[in-house]
């Protein structure tokens, strides 16, 4: 079945579990209502981006890390779950509760299967 990515988006500044526990309780109600219907394969929540580390390889083959984000940005990903779901209707479907139980908008995007993968590379020479 194919999976998808739901990501949660916060403000730069959100400071998590600051909306009150009417929220917590509607995205606990949404991760058993998930969990029963089968969708769930993985979630979690994200620390803030200030806390983030970046690995940058530099042309000399060696890397450098910096502290912080890879990119500025208004808003980061602050939680996500990786569902599984028939075809992207449905996970969209999941996408419009994560929404509403969180109070902040979502980013719903299909992974790649490891048949579509194949396709590609071999579609791009890169295999026989």
């Amino acid at each position: 079945m194919p999976q998808f990515l739901v990501a949660i988006h916060h403000p730069v500044g959100y400071e998590p579990f600051s909306d009150g526990p009417e929220v917590f309780h509607a995205v606990d109600a949404l991760n058993e209502e998930m969990s029963a219907a089968g969708a769930i394969v993985f979630m979690g929540g994200l620390h803030p981006p200030a806390k983030a580390k970046t690995v940058r390889r530099q042309a000399d083959g060696k890397s450098q890390l910096t502290d912080g984000p890879f990119i500025e940005a208004k808003e980061y990903v602050g939680g996500f779950w990786v569902l599984q779901a028939p075809d992207m209707d449905a996970a969209m479907e999941w996408g419009r509760k994560a929404s509403a139980a969180c109070q902040r908008p979502v980013e719903v995007r299909q992974f790649y299967g490891q048949e579509d993968v194949a396709e590609m590379v071999r579609a791009k020479g890169f295999v026989d």
